[in-house]
């Protein structure tokens, strides 16, 4: 892990390159582009204008598309912006923000309404899923990094972790309006599995309210996309390969919705993967019989939720949640290499 930033703690859950390079618009993988904004006419009506920076503890692109290239910059400059202003809101980590108070002391009153926000929609996919879905693992996930973290790796004792999952269960989180408390002593939430989700979103509404249409935002994988690119044609995005294979398990094309990934390959404390960042709340162990899950949907906060909701579900399990859904499809890739597409998944021909 390397610097530490307001959302996250260097470049965890939601940082590695869950799916990658914008295929059509030159794009490499997030990581790979340069820091800079970069304006190319794609004909005398329109300019692309593209920019990758660090922001919420990762590298996030931004692909607008504009008649007045003046117009993009000054809506790129204020959608970063809002974004950082967002991260800081909701972060675990800095000190300063709403959400590190709250864990810390376990009740805060007057929280910023986008982080009542937040915690609400939590428990409304904790509601959803069953219970896979729980921003409550944070003392789990705590003790993985502290004994699996460092130099000296040290498994949690089935003790150690049994006794810590007393503390998870998000129907222990009391919101009354613009406050919340947990019921159960030591508890803490962790929203790294939602909250991209949501500051993309909020930001792709900015872009829109400031009359940029057409528009891609990638945030390690957490993909927002509005309109088209040139010439109509739909965004094109592919989901990588878990296994660094150079090749991709799909492809398929966006217009205007969400798409996000959930994996287990990135971030693991354990040469054997037994301990990573996604953990199941039922077991307080890290599922093993899920490499990656995708998710669809008409937001990016809802696919986001639903992609770790995936990854602690089984294949046939996770496949079966999806397709009671409306408006959501799912690729799930089991660890041996299985492909498990929703009924209404749709590859792209290209």
């Amino acid at each position: 892990m390397k610097n530490i930033h307001p959302l996250r703690r260097g470049i965890d859950r939601r940082s590695f390159l869950k799916l990658s390079g914008l295929l059509g618009l030159g794009t490499a993988a997030a990581a790979a582009v340069p820091v800079s904004a970069e304006a190319v006419p794609f004909n005398k009506k329109m300019v692309k204008l593209s920019k990758t920076r660090l922001a919420m503890g990762s590298f996030v692109s931004m692909t607008l598309l504009h008649p007045s290239k003046d117009q993009a910059e000054e809506a790129m400059d204020a959608a970063f912006i809002e974004m950082d202003r967002l991260s800081g809101l909701l972060s675990r980590y800095d000190h300063a923000s709403a959400v590190y108070e709250l864990n810390t002391h376990g009740h805060l009153k007057g929280l910023p309404p986008e982080v009542v926000q937040v915690v609400t929609s939590s428990l409304d996919y904790y509601r959803l899923t069953g219970g896979y879905f729980d921003v409550t693992v944070k003392p789990v996930v705590d003790l993985f990094q502290q004994k699996m973290g460092g130099e000296k790796k040290v498994p949690p004792t089935d003790a150690e972790i049994q006794d810590l999952l007393k503390r998870v269960d998000a129907r222990n989180i009391q919101i009354d309006g613009n406050s919340v408390c947990f019921k159960a002593e030591g508890m803490g939430i962790t929203l790294d599995g939602i909250a991209v989700g949501f500051i993309v979103d909020r930001v792709s509404e900015l872009l829109l309210s400031l009359g940029i249409k057409n528009h891609l935002i990638n945030a390690s994988g957490d993909i927002r996309t509005r309109g088209a690119k040139e010439d109509g044609k739909p965004w094109t995005v592919a989901i990588q390969d878990p296994w660094k294979r150079k090749t991709y398990p799909d492809v398929v094309h966006m217009g205007d919705g969400a798409i996000s990934t959930s994996g287990n390959y990135e971030i693991y404390y354990d040469r054997e993967k037994m301990f990573h960042h996604i953990v199941n709340p039922k077991t307080g162990l890290s599922p093993d019989g899920v490499t990656s899950g995708t998710i669809i949907a008409n937001t990016t906060m809802e696919a986001d939720a639903l992609a770790t909701a995936l990854c602690v579900m089984s294949p046939a399990q996770g496949t079966e949640f999806v397709n009671g859904l409306s408006a959501c499809e799912s690729l799930v890739i089991g660890k041996d290499g299985a492909l498990w597409k929703s009924k209404g998944w749709k590859s792209a021909a290209i």
